[in-house]
């Protein structure tokens, strides 16, 4: 790879590099999709999924539907990296809670101040090393944002100061609870679709998981490039092909 892109356009190099390898399936790619799809579009548990394919004349058990799920998600979500289009220079970030085995995790999200999502990232704690981890993350995919907005959390102002300390950066830090509104409405998004599946069995699946709903999310929102006149399931299919 060029040692003189970027660390974003290395990143992009990277993820155009994903294929969506559908050997080894003993169903159709249509139909894999099609069942991935209609998990992380709805709220819907896995059975409720395997009844709604029978009734289209699909048998399929529920934990084939996991596995797909689980497997395509994630490589998906690379897909739609690659013709994501650029967000703004100003982001809102937050952290929602996500329940795994019993035990709450910490969801960290950003937008910008349209409500594009910028990114996302699970993490087992919510504390200044998870906050800088998701800042790299979320800067390592878009660039340094101008500004971010935050509301009271410590960890996360400390991460931001940290970043500038260490990278000689200049991200303005504003901790203003009401502009942070827009990053907290977001979340609902993801927590509707999460609150049917009755919590994560393992930190991978949910991780799995929620890169799909975060990706479907994503499209419904507009953020795929040259989407032309595509319905968000036709877009969903496109990062396929």
């Amino acid at each position: 790879m060029p040692p003189f892109l970027s660390g974003y356009d290395r990143g992009l190099a990277v993820e155009r590099c994903v294929v969506v390898d559908f050997k080894g399936s003993h169903f159709e790619r249509e139909i894999v999709l099609w069942g991935v799809r209609w998990y992380v579009a709805y709220p819907i548990s896995y059975r409720q999924l395997e009844e709604m394919m029978e009734e289209r004349g699909v048998e399929v058990d529920h934990s084939s539907l996991n596995r797909w799920v689980l497997n395509y998600a994630p490589l998906l979500d690379q897909a739609l990296r690659a013709r994501k289009r650029r967000v703004g220079g100003c982001w809102r970030m937050d952290e929602t809670c996500v329940r795994i085995r019993g035990q709450w995790k910490h969801l960290y999200r950003a937008v910008d101040k349209a409500g594009n999502t910028v990114d996302f990232l699970l993490t087992a704690k919510r504390d200044h090393k998870a906050a800088v981890r998701f800042l790299r993350k979320a800067i390592g995919q878009h660039g340094v944002p101008a500004r971010i907005t935050i509301d009271k959390s410590a960890a996360n102002a400390t991460a931001i100061a940290s970043y500038n300390l260490d990278q000689d950066g200049e991200i303005e830090l504003r901790q203003v609870k009401y502009l942070n509104n827009v990053v907290e409405q977001d979340h609902r998004a993801i927590k509707r679709q999460v609150r049917p599946m009755m919590g994560f069995k393992s930190f991978w699946s949910a991780a799995a998981t929620l890169a799909g709903i975060e990706l479907m999310h994503m499209i419904r929102k507009g953020q795929l490039k040259a989407a032309g006149r595509l319905c968000p399931a036709q877009q969903f299919y496109s990062l396929a092909s």
